[in-house]
């Protein structure tokens, strides 16, 4: 069986993944993580996931967490996502980041790490999610400007980033349809005399609200007609067995940054 260090455990897609661990036939969880001041630490990482107890105390202590460890997921945050990677470089554990929310900065070092260390990252680890980055594209390629691309996601109240790293996934993989790069062609914001619509824009927006698990739309606005590709989250089960599919699949992967198009073969 793989050992697993889940690294952000009382967080909400740690709670979801503990739970697959504990059913899994081939993984196990081997450490947990979560923030110094979080009021989960010392407990029961199957406890707090609310499943059976697994003698796997959770720890502030990222050192700690992956002793052992075959292979560790991060769900924490930017910063402490990127100190959890290079502690995973020094160490040589493969790594899953189902992170967001990175700049510029941290993904450049993200890369530089990949160098040495087989990491997959991706803005949403879902199947379903996935193949809508794979339609946006050839959908962007398909359609001429004459389409107007908008990209619509919402999120429960709590969530700190906008876009989403999936929305913007998707923006990628429109401006990659088009041949052109999204830093290029995105409109984030709307207010006053805007004027009219520059032709080839990558429009954005956002709704933050309730407990909105994550739905996500692609429209695509032509003349005489409108395409929409979506998906709507139900729950983050779905993310969750995305992210144990890309640790099953990393481990043993030749040094590099790979996606979830790459686990999947898309």
């Amino acid at each position: 069986m793989l050992n697993v260090a889940m690294l952000g455990a009382s967080g909400r897609m740690g709670r979801n993944i503990v739970p697959l661990l504990v059913a899994s036939t081939d993984l196990r969880l081997s450490g947990a993580l979560s923030a110094p001041d979080d009021a989960a630490i010392g407990q029961d990482a199957g406890v707090v996931a609310g499943t059976v107890p697994l003698a796997v105390a959770i720890t502030g202590d990222p050192a700690r967490a992956l002793d052992g460890a075959q292979v560790a997921i991060d769900f924490t945050l930017p910063a402490a996502s990127l100190a959890n990677a290079r502690l995973c470089r020094e160490r040589g554990v493969p790594l899953v980041i189902g992170t967001t929310g990175h700049d510029e900065m941290a993904r450049a070092e993200i890369e530089k790490i990949a160098k040495t260390l087989p990491v997959v990252m991706t803005p949403n680890m879902s199947v379903g999610v996935n193949l809508l980055f794979k339609l946006a594209e050839l959908a962007a390629r398909a359609l001429d400007e004459s389409y107007d691309a908008e990209i619509f996601e919402a999120h429960h109240r709590n969530k700190v980033d906008a876009p989403s790293g999936t929305a913007l996934g998707l923006g990628r993989a429109v401006a990659q349809g088009r041949g052109t790069t999204l830093e290029k062609d995105a409109v984030y914001t709307r207010q006053g005399t805007t004027g009219p619509r520059a032709a080839g824009a990558i429009g954005f927006s956002v709704l933050r609200g309730g407990d909105i698990v994550g739905d996500h739309r692609v429209i695509f606005a032509g003349p005489g007609e409108q395409i929409e590709l979506a998906h709507h989250a139900q729950d983050r089960s779905g993310f969750a067995r995305g992210a144990l599919a890309a640790a099953r699949w990393v481990v043993g992967r030749p040094p590099g940054l790979y996606s979830m198009l790459d686990v999947l073969g898309l």
